[in-house]
C-alpha cells in the first residue's frame, strides 16, 4: 500500500488506466477531449470564458504597459467642446477651421498630417477645403471608410460624396487612409483593424510607410501610459491654436518635423474603452488610439504570435497537470505544493510573455484553468471510484489482520503500512494447538476446515479486540505482534491481555468440541519482547505485512517449551516487565531449543491468590540468592497444589538445574 502511495502520478495514471472500468473510461475519455478543447479555444466559446479571457487579458496589459515620457514624435490637434461652441457647429466639425489649420500646419512644416475626419457629406465651407488640400506640400491623409468594410454606418448617399470628395482632392501630398477601428464583443479596442485590400492603408501606415508588413498585422496594439500622471504621452492642442490668421510663433516648434493627428475630443463622440482603462477608469478617444498605432508602428514594436501548435500544447499540459494533480497521494503538502508551483506558472507565465512582446491575445490562460479543473476532477473522480473500490477490499482484507482502528488510519495514509523494512521494538505472541495434525488424520475432511475455521476465527478476534496485528496462520498457529505498523502506549498490557485471553480462547475450544471429535489438544502460547524488522515483504501487488527477526523466534521457541514445561503459557522477562500487569509469577530459567543464552520466563496467574504469589515470589527470590531452604519451602509448596503442573516441573526444573541455575530445554 505504501507502494502505491509513493508512486509518481504517471505510473498511478497507467495502473488507473488498467483499472477503469469502460463505461467510467468513455466518460473519463468525454470530460478530458472537453477539457482539452475549452483549454484549447476559450477565446472562441460562446460561454463566459472569452468574457474571462479577456478581463485577464486586460490585466495583463495593464500590469505590463510600458510607461515613458512625453512622445515628441506625434501631436494630436483636436476639436473640442470649446471649438465647437465658438464655431457653432457640432456634426458635421466646421470644414473652414479644419482649411485655415490645415495651411498654417503646412508652413509650421509638419512632417505628415493624418486626419480623422470624415468628409462624407455636403458643407458650405467645401470649396475652401478642398482649395486647402490642393495646395498641401505636406503629406496628408485625409479619413477613408468603405460601406463594405463598415456595414450599418455609411449609407450609400454618403459613400458617393465621400468618394467624390476623395477624388477632388486626390493629389501627390493628399491621400485616403483608413480610420476604422474594431472593437471585441465586449466595445473594447485591443487589436489592429484588419487592412483588406479593397480599403486604403490604416492611418498610422499610410502617415510612415517604414513598415510594409504591417499591412497584415492584426494583433494587439501596444498602449502607452505616462510615467507621470500629470504629463501625457501625446501633446493634445486645440484647433483654435492654429486656425487664426496669425499663428503664434511658438507653436511651429510644436509641429516642426512631427507627425500631426487632427480629429476630435468631444465629449461622448469617438470614445473607445482600452484595455487601459482599469488603469485610467477613463475611455479614450479614437484619434490617440491611432496615436498609439502610429508609436507602435514607429517603433516597429508588434507583437509576436504565437503559434497554434504551441497553444495546443499548452492546452495539453494544463490538462494533463490537472489529471496528474488528481494523483497526488500522500500527505497534504505534497498536493499544496503542486498546486503552488502549477498555479504560480499560470499566473506568472502570461505576464513575463506580454512583458516580453508575445501577443497573449489568444493566449486561454482561463481556459487553462478550467481545463485543469475539469481534468483534475475527471481523473480524481475515476480514481476515487477505483479507490472506493480498492478501499473496501483493502478494508475487508486489512480487517482480517489490523484491528479497525488500526486499519482505518492505514488506509487514510498508507505509508505508514511501510512496504520497505523498517526495526521496530513489537511484543510478539505465539499460539500453536498441540496434537491438532494427528486429530485431522482422525475425523473427516469437511470436519477438520469447521475446527480449524473456527479456532482461528476466536483466536483472530481475541487479537484484533485487543489492537493486535495478525501476522500469519501456519497451520494452526497464530502468530500476532503488537507496536507496528502502529505502536500505543498501552501495547505491552495489550499483548499480555490478548496471549492470555488465547489460552482461555484454546481452553474453551477444545471443551467444546463436537460430539464424536476425539479430545482436542491445549493451545500453548508464547510472548516475548524485542526487535523485529517490520514491512511488507510480499510485494506490490498484495498485503503481506509482517515480522521478521530474532524476537519471532524466541517467542516460537518460548511457545514450543510450554510442552516441556507443563504450562499453557510463558511470556520472558522482556515482555512482562512492559505489560504493566501484576499477575506474573516468575517460572526459572532456561535455555531454549537451539540457543545458547538462558531467558528468563513468567507465567500469568491471574487467579492466584495475592498472599500465595507474594509468598512465591520471596521463596524464587530467595533462591536466587542462594538459599537452599527456599527449595524446600517451594517443593512443600508445590505439594499443596497437585493440580499446578507448571509448579511441580518448576520444582524438578529447579533440582536439576545446569550450573548458573537454568534448566537446557529438549
Amino acid at each position: 500500500m505504501a507502494g502505491t502511495a509513493k508512486r509518481p502520478p504517471l505510473v498511478r495514471t497507467a495502473r488507473l488506466v488498467r483499472k477503469v472500468r469502460p463505461a467510467r473510461a468513455a466518460a473519463t475519455a468525454l470530460f478530458l477531449i472537453a477539457a482539452l478543447l475549452i483549454a484549447r479555444h476559450s477565446w472562441d466559446l460562446r460561454l463566459l470564458t472569452p468574457a474571462a479571457e479577456r478581463a485577464l487579458y486586460d490585466l495583463r496589459v495593464v500590469a505590463t504597459v510600458p510607461r515613458v515620457e512625453k512622445d515628441d514624435r506625434i501631436v494630436m490637434v483636436v476639436y473640442n467642446d470649446q471649438t465647437l461652441i465658438a464655431t457653432r457647429k457640432r456634426s458635421p466639425l466646421d470644414r473652414a477651421t479644419l482649411a485655415r489649420a490645415l495651411r498654417n500646419l503646412d508652413a509650421m512644416g509638419a512632417k505628415a498630417i493624418g486626419i480623422d475626419i470624415l468628409i462624407d457629406q455636403e458643407q458650405d465651407e467645401d470649396a475652401e477645403l478642398v482649395e486647402a488640400f490642393r495646395s498641401m506640400r505636406t503629406p496628408t491623409y485625409l479619413a477613408y471608410a468603405s460601406a463594405d468594410t463598415n456595414a450599418g454606418n455609411i449609407e450609400y448617399g454618403q459613400q458617393q460624396f465621400l468618394d467624390a470628395f476623395q477624388r477632388a482632392i486626390a493629389g501627390p501630398k493628399v491621400k485616403p487612409a483608413s480610420i476604422r477601428l474594431e472593437v471585441d464583443n465586449d466595445n473594447v479596442v485591443r487589436s489592429w483593424p484588419a487592412q483588406p485590400a479593397s480599403v486604403p492603408p490604416l492611418l498610422a501606415n499610410a502617415l510612415t510607410p517604414v513598415h510594409p508588413e504591417s499591412r497584415r498585422y492584426t494583433g494587439s496594439i501596444r498602449f502607452l501610459a505616462p510615467k507621470l500622471a500629470d504629463y501625457p504621452v501625446y501633446n493634445k492642442l486645440p484647433i483654435d491654436l492654429f486656425a487664426g490668421e496669425a499663428v503664434v510663433p511658438q507653436f511651429a516648434d510644436l509641429i516642426r518635423d512631427r507627425y500631426v493627428l487632427i480629429g476630435g475630443d468631444i465629449f461622448d463622440f469617438d470614445k473607445f474603452e482600452t484595455p487601459l482603462r482599469g488603469l485610467t477608469g477613463a475611455t479614450m478617444i479614437g484619434l490617440e488610439v491611432h496615436a498609439n498605432i502610429l508609436s507602435q508602428l514607429l517603433d516597429g514594436a508588434g507583437y509576436a504570435r504565437i503559434p497554434g501548435w504551441v497553444l495546443w500544447l499548452s492546452a495539453m499540459v494544463a490538462v494533463i497537470a490537472g489529471a496528474l494533480s488528481s494523483l497526488i497521494g500522500g500527505a497534504w503538502w505534497r498536493l499544496s505544493a503542486a498546486l503552488a508551483v502549477q498555479g504560480a506558472a499560470i499566473t506568472i507565465l502570461p505576464f513575463m510573455l506580454h512583458a516580453r512582446m508575445i501577443d497573449t491575445q489568444g493566449l486561454p490562460v482561463f481556459g487553462w484553468l478550467v481545463g485543469w479543473v475539469i481534468a483534475f476532477a475527471a481523473v480524481g473522480a475515476a480514481a476515487r471510484a477505483i479507490g472506493s473500490e480498492q478501499r473496501k477490499f483493502a478494508q475487508s482484507a486489512l480487517g482480517k489482520y489490523l484491528p479497525r482502528d488500526i486499519a482505518t488510519e492505514i488506509l487514510a495514509d498508507p505509508e505508514r503500512l511501510a512496504l520497505h523494512g523498517e526495526k521496530r521494538e513489537i511484543f510478539v505472541v505465539f499460539t500453536d494447538l498441540e496434537g491438532f495434525t494427528k486429530l485431522s488424520h482422525a475425523i473427516a475432511p469437511e470436519m477438520v476446515a469447521l475446527l480449524l475455521n473456527r479456532y482461528l476465527d476466536m483466536l483472530s478476534d481475541v487479537v484484533l479486540d485487543h489492537g493486535g496485528t495478525i501476522d500469519k496462520f501456519v497451520g494452526d498457529a497464530v502468530v500476532a505482534f503488537w507496536g507496528a505498523p502502529i505502536s500505543r502506549p498501552d501495547d505491552g498490557e495489550r499483548a499480555a491481555r490478548a496471549a492470555y485471553a488465547m489460552w482461555q480462547a484454546g481452553e474453551a475450544f477444545r471443551n467444546s468440541a463436537p460430539e464424536g471429535v476425539p479430545p482436542i489438544g491445549k493451545t500453548r502460547v508464547g510472548l516475548h519482547f524485542g526487535e523485529a524488522i517490520v514491512g511488507n515483504f510480499g510485494g506490490e501487488g498484495r498485503i503481506q505485512y509482517t515480522a521478521l527477526g530474532d524476537s519471532m523466534n524466541t517467542a516460537s521457541r518460548i511457545e514450543s517449551g510450554n510442552k516441556q514445561l507443563k504450562a499453557g503459557m510463558m511470556a520472558s522477562r522482556e515482555a512482562v516487565e512492559r505489560s504493566n500487569l501484576d499477575w506474573w509469577r516468575p517460572m526459572g530459567r532456561v535455555v531454549l531449543r537451539g540457543r545458547a543464552k538462558p531467558v528468563e520466563i513468567f507465567e500469568p496467574v491471574p487467579d492466584m491468590a495475592a498472599s500465595d504469589l507474594g509468598h512465591f515470589r520471596s521463596m524464587m527470590n530467595r533462591l536466587s540468592q542462594g538459599d537452599l531452604a527456599a527449595l524446600d519451602e517451594l517443593e512443600a509448596f508445590a505439594s499443596s497444589h497437585p493440580d499446578d503442573a507448571a509448579l511441580g516441573n518448576l520444582v524438578y526444573r529447579l533440582k536439576h538445574a545446569e550450573p548458573g541455575g537454568h534448566y537446557v530445554l529438549d
